[in-house]
């Protein structure tokens, strides 16, 4: 049990972060209040039996941006109806026998848990709604078949009143469009890649560089999300998620790009020197100048002219230095000037948005994410498991209240499966639980059955939920303050006559932060989740990628390549942060897997387009097929050490022909060999 001091050190923290919110965060706070009230309204008007699910689905819902709203209401509607026909069904074909109804119950919720683990917001929420609905909708029903259909119904309505008041309000009063969002973050991001890379340039300190780069994979992974949220929001803003679509790969081809860069930054020579230059002030302009994006055409027009000089560079095989070096170094340049000039013109697009005909007839790149199939069963398996012991217990003893308790498990099981540290995030759900149940008491069980009526409820209940709504906008308070607001409404369990009954307030509080404890304790118990475990197979399946790239006949387009390997990247974030510096090595090294898939990319479609003399298109054969033994195979220090050398002396061979075909795959041989060589933790198959 948390302590009081604890609580109270909690309570300070969420309400001085609530104190300064701002004009947005006090339309949100007010937006949720009033749409919560009104779908309480139309619930008594309507006699629901439960109006309080009306209320609490709107602060369920309840999100900053319109589309996500939308969105989000969209699939809990689809879970909704799809849990409740679950229950249905099996209460008419189980329900005869008890312990098989709690059974098919829990495989239910796994399935749907596993369905849920394989998908994003707000689809996955879907998903595993789905499955805990069928729980909340069949128990009560247990034993009382002929109840089921009407319970089901009656969820479904109050769960669609909800829904309907949160969009509408959303929508309607002072909204925040998703389109506007994405116009924002994408602006952010582009100014955030230019203090990269001129970070990068300047020699900024490593940490500094880190943070930015994992602050750009996130809110580029959140761009994409944000493409479906605006295609729900109205016609008119559908073809602007299409422009989207193409920046976001732009995007992660220019981070790429600077990775590189700063990862590679010397030799000074006379070839190199003025393209560094130029991109150098170019970046560091666009970051000082103020509202430097309003007008692109011009940062358009210099990118254009700093890609065709590095890309058209005077010769260098003459420099004494390193002319594969010099060779990889303007290449790479030369893509960031190209992809960034992309992007630029992708924010363009975003503001006047063409045709939704003319920007389907541009072939849109591919955007894949990362399933972990694995952790996907053991959720699944998990949730099963945790659920019907549970039901077992309810069963064995025949305590009512332990109904709550298994609603409970299967809700916080399924819900929160697929979070990088499950537990901490269902222990914040337990702040916000215990934190909402004295609040509920004093004014559910003592203020209103004494002065009843609309009129009070809103006097009492205002002044507890738009501070919750505060910290909802809060991302820092997000989850806890969710928590708090929900469980608030369900302990109040708000009624047109409210009444003074403490046994049974207590004793349904108690078996609901029970069933929370003990979702906390399989997270923690039952196929743990263990970080270092989970990225080292997001690592595995990253070297398996640039196996089949090294050997696989077909050849990925080059944006579905990123958009997969990044999004690996961003799942890696959180569980690296959880290991600590034992899975540093993974991390910088998927990063790195990245810059050597684009090498590899490059050296396939040389090969294809059969332009390379043969003697190079044989060696690059050779190289690739070497390079995906070392990747799938376990070897020694001492044969890994010699493979880096074999690999350096590839490209130094291939160099010699001194021909410009002959130093580009030289250049692209040499990236590889260094990345493996500095993160031999990711390379190598251990």
């Amino acid at each position: 049990m948390v302590s009081w001091v604890k609580l109270k050190e909690w309570v300070g923290t969420t309400f001085a972060g609530s104190l300064q919110p701002t004009r947005s965060d006090w339309i949100f706070a007010l937006r949720t209040t009033s749409a919560g009230l009104i779908a309480l309204l139309v619930a008594y008007a309507l006699k629901l039996e439960h109006p309080q699910w009306a209320m609490m689905t709107v602060f369920i819902v309840a999100q900053p941006v319109a589309g996500m709203v939308l969105a989000k209401g969209f699939y809990r509607l689809i879970g909704t109806v799809v849990g409740a026909a679950a229950a249905i069904g099996f209460t008419f074909a189980f329900g005869g026998n008890p312990w098989l109804f709690v059974t098919v119950l829990s495989l239910w919720i796994g399935l749907c848990t596993l369905v849920s683990s394989l998908l994003r917001n707000p689809e996955a929420y879907g998903a595993a709604l789905a499955g805990y609905t069928a729980m909340i909708v069949g128990l009560p029903a247990f034993g009382q078949p002929h109840l089921i259909t009407d319970l089901a119904v009656a969820r479904c309505l109050e769960i669609i009143l909800g829904i309907v008041c949160a969009a509408v309000t959303s929508r309607l009063i002072l909204p925040r469009l998703a389109g506007s969002a994405i116009k924002a973050r994408l602006e952010r991001c582009i100014l955030d890649l230019a203090a990269y890379t001129r970070g990068a340039f300047a020699g900024a300190e490593p940490a500094k560089l880190d943070a930015l780069y994992r602050k750009l994979v996130a809110d580029t992974q959140t761009l994409g999300e944000m493409r479906a949220y605006a295609r729900l929001e109205a016609p008119s803003v559908a073809t602007r998620a299409h422009p989207v679509r193409r920046t976001i790969g732009h995007l992660l081809s220019a981070l790429s790009a600077a990775r590189m860069l700063h990862a590679h930054a010397a030799p000074q020579n006379a070839a190199l020197l003025p393209v560094r230059g130029q991109l150098k002030a170019l970046v560091a302009e666009l970051v000082d100048t103020p509202n430097s994006l309003e007008d692109t055409k011009l940062w358009e027009a210099r990118l254009t002219a700093i890609a065709n000089e590095a890309l058209h560079a005077p010769d260098v095989t003459s420099e004494g230095e390193d002319p594969v070096g010099t060779i990889t170094r303007l290449t790479v340049a030369g893509e960031f000037a190209q992809s960034l000039r992309e992007v630029l013109r992708g924010l363009d697009a975003l503001r006047r948005p063409t045709s939704e005909k003319a920007m389907r007839q541009r072939r849109q790149p591919a955007l894949i994410v990362h399933r972990d199939h694995h952790a996907a069963w053991r959720n699944a398996i998990r949730a099963t498991v945790a659920t019907m012991l549970v039901a077992s217990f309810w069963l064995a003893t025949r305590w009512s209240e332990a109904a709550g308790t298994l609603i409970l498990v299967a809700v916080v099981s399924s819900l929160f499966a697929s979070r990088p540290d499950p537990a901490q995030v269902a222990w914040g759900f337990f702040k916000g639980t215990l934190l909402a149940l004295p609040v509920a008491f004093v004014i559910g069980q003592l203020a209103l059955p004494a002065l009843p009526g609309f009129a009070w409820f809103v006097l009492f209940v205002v002044p507890i939920l738009v501070p919750a709504a505060l910290a909802m906008a809060n991302p820092r308070l997000v989850g806890v303050a969710t928590a708090f607001a929900i469980n608030f409404l369900a302990f109040l369990n708000p009624h047109q006559g409210m009444s003074y009954d403490p046994v049974a307030f207590f004793a349904g509080s108690i078996s609901v932060l029970v069933g929370i404890l003990i979702a906390i304790g399989v997270f923690m118990v039952v196929l743990p989740v263990d970080p270092i475990a989970t990225a080292s197979r997001i690592a595995g399946a990253m070297r398996e990628d640039l196996v089949r790239l090294c050997l696989h006949e077909r050849i990925p387009r080059r944006s579905a390549f990123e958009s997969l390997a990044y999004d690996r990247v961003n799942q890696m974030m959180p569980l690296v942060q959880q290991a600590g510096r034992r899975s540093e090595g993974l991390f910088d090294g998927s990063v790195a897997s990245v810059m050597v898939g684009l090498e590899l990319l490059r050296l396939r479609i040389d090969q294809k387009a059969g332009g390379l003399p043969s003697a190079i298109t044989q060696n690059v054969s050779d190289f690739l097929r070497q390079l995906a033994r070392n990747l799938l195979v376990r070897v020694p220090n001492e044969s890994w050490t010699a493979s880096i050398a074999a690999m350096r002396a590839d490209a130094t061979a291939i160099a010699a022909a001194g021909t410009p075909d002959a130093l580009r795959v030289a250049a692209s041989l040499r990236v590889v060999a260094a990345a493996a060589e500095d993160y031999p933790d990711f390379f190598r198959k251990d």
